[in-house]
């Protein structure tokens, strides 16, 4: 490893690193849990749920949202509730300052074996409306918005880059353009910086990589694992926090030991917009 520390282990497959309310929130897919830990190492289980809770974010009336197979629902008295997006397996979730959800789907069934083909964008408005509001996107995956709500960043894993858009006040998306080509990376979780840079995470490079815009390399954050996201949080919003696991492919989720960890690094910039 190369600048990263352990700070918990014994995760199943841990994903979607969120700063939120002075805690680092992580959804674990092979424990079907979202848990919290607190900058030591500590963790609580905040939510269980049947299935895999995939990506988590916050609504502006403070309560979490969150991805699974069965669509995005929210957390609500006595459980969960459907939120939006039914009958979608989907990926990764964003909120913006207005309440726009904003998630994402592979277009193909990755754990079946499928041949991949585009994926899709879509958002969730306020009113519980969904619609899609970009495709042709090859293995969507993190997203962010910047601090000023007006732009989504987008990780393309088969497309090996980052791509841009516009947010309109509707919910949609215009202006697409190219953010930054990661040459041979399969960029997967990702966050932003306030010196406008972009961290990403990459399983199969064990590493996450920060890049500003345009695809130069600011730093690299090598373990010896696969890294599946990272986020900037902490009390100054300078601790880069990493959670990977050893990765033997879908086969082999949840099977033999639980590798996952959770690490942390001390970034050159604080976070920025959201996640």
């Amino acid at each position: 490893m190369t600048g990263a520390e352990v700070v918990a282990t014994g995760l199943g497959l841990g994903e979607s690193p969120r700063w939120h309310d002075g805690r680092l929130w992580v959804c674990d897919w092979v424990a079907g849990e979202v848990l919290a830990f607190d900058e030591a190492g500590g963790r609580e289980v905040m939510l269980r749920m049947s299935g895999l809770p995939f990506s988590i974010d916050w609504v502006p009336d403070g309560r979490p949202v969150l991805t699974s197979d069965r669509g995005v629902v929210v957390a609500a008295e006595g459980g969960l509730a459907a939120y939006g997006g039914a009958g979608e397996g989907w990926n990764e979730i964003v909120v913006d300052p207005r309440g726009h959800v904003f998630v994402n789907r592979a277009g193909f069934d990755l754990m079946a074996g499928e041949e991949p083909r585009p994926g899709a964008l879509a958002v969730i408005t306020p009113d519980g409306a969904t619609r899609e509001v970009a495709g042709d996107v090859w293995f969507p995956n993190g997203m962010a918005v910047s601090a000023d709500g007006s732009t989504l960043i987008v990780a393309e894993s088969y497309g090996r880059c980052r791509t841009a858009f516009a947010i309109e006040p509707d919910g949609g998306l215009s202006d697409r353009r190219p953010w930054a080509d990661l040459g041979d990376a399969n960029p997967d979780g990702i966050c932003l910086d306030e010196e406008g840079a972009v961290w990403y995470a990459d399983v199969p490079h064990r590493r996450c990589v920060r890049v500003r815009e345009g695809g130069e390399v600011l730093d690299v954050v090598e373990v010896d694992r696969g890294c599946f996201a990272c986020t900037l949080g902490g009390a100054d919003g300078r601790t880069l926090f990493i959670v990977a696991a050893a990765w033997g492919g879908t086969d082999a989720i949840g099977a033999g030991a639980r590798t996952g960890q959770l690490l942390t690094y001390r970034a050159p910039a604080p976070r920025a917009g959201r996640p």
